[in-house]
């Protein structure tokens, strides 16, 4: 039986400040039963890294280096790997837990003890730290599912699930008990967090959230969300996933979850709202690019993932 609490497991690789923010925000928290692990991929001097972890004198404070460098998903399955309680958070490196964090997730635990993954609500904030605001963000938080705390399950899960991708993956704590041997599958660069909620789902599992903001999550131009999106990887890779989701919801007997794949509006919407923002700043080459991207994910095969950024 694994120990008690959370464990807030950091996949490290470049950005010593915001690792510095996000060490502090875990030791502000109001519950003390959580431990940290950062799990350094090398992309820092090991020495500074270590000096940043130590400077805390944090008994609660561990480090763990690979010895080579993991990339994104290698480095995630790690931490899920050697967390040491059964509950395990992916504290993104340049993100800040609310003070509540802790408190709320073991509280959803409890109130869920059925949840494979649970997860809250997400304060944006911007590359000072300072709050930040999205039509996508106030969109897909409308999308998510009414009642505190909210459920997914089965094919209404998944088909809800779809509809937004409204589950911040930052924010979610996974149960290794229910978890088992599935982990994020190598090969993809920006959707694996989706792409393990999902098959979840397909798999029979029940996913939770609640409401209350405990996250605070960091939207700035070196992230690797922000260089995957300007590339267009990001959509590559969603409008591929989403491909497959409808065949396996489609094999699984779930024609409604299969139906909002195919159409992917999600993934198409997005690409028109940043179509207009490049034709309203005069960036045509752009526009035609998302444009045509778009177009070409309303048929199948939109191109596999890989590789391994870290973010």
């Amino acid at each position: 039986m694994p120990p008690a609490g959370l464990t807030l497991a950091v996949p490290f690789h470049s950005g010593l400040a915001y690792l510095r923010e996000a060490l502090a925000s875990a030791r502000a928290q109001t519950r003390p039963d959580w431990r940290l692990v950062v799990f350094d991929d090398r992309g820092e001097p090991p020495e500074a890294v270590a000096a940043l972890v130590a400077g805390f004198r944090e008994p609660r404070f561990s480090l763990r280096s690979n010895d080579t460098t993991l990339g994104m998903v290698g480095n995630w399955n790690r931490a899920l790997d050697e967390a040491e309680t059964d509950l395990v958070t992916l504290l993104h490196a340049d993100d800040r837990l609310l003070p509540g964090y802790v408190e709320t997730m073991l509280a959803l635990a409890h109130a869920r003890p059925g949840s494979a993954a649970m997860a809250c609500h997400a304060a944006i904030i911007d590359a000072a730290g300072r709050a930040s605001w999205s039509v996508a963000d106030a969109y897909k938080r409308w999308l998510v599912p009414s009642g505190d705390p909210w459920v997914l399950r089965g094919e209404p899960g998944l088909r809800a699930l779809l509809r937004g991708d409204f589950v911040m993956c930052p924010t979610v704590c996974w149960r290794r008990s229910l978890l088992g041997s599935r982990r994020f599958e190598s090969g993809w660069r920006q959707v694996q967090d989706l792409e393990l909620l999902a098959r979840l789902l397909l798999d029979g599992d029940e996913i939770a959230g609640t409401r209350r903001a405990a996250y605070a999550y960091r939207r700035h131009s070196e992230s690797a969300t922000a260089r995957q999106s300007e590339s267009l990887l990001r959509f590559e890779e969603e409008l591929a996933l989403y491909d497959r989701l409808a065949e396996r919801a489609a094999s699984r007997g779930w024609p409604g979850a299969a139906r909002v794949a195919r159409r992917k509006a999600i993934v198409r919407l997005h690409l028109g709202f940043r179509t207009l923002g490049d034709l309203l700043g005069g960036r045509g080459a752009g526009a035609r690019r998302k444009l045509a991207l778009a177009w070409r994910g309303r048929g199948q095969g939109a191109g596999a993932g890989g590789g391994g950024e870290t973010r």
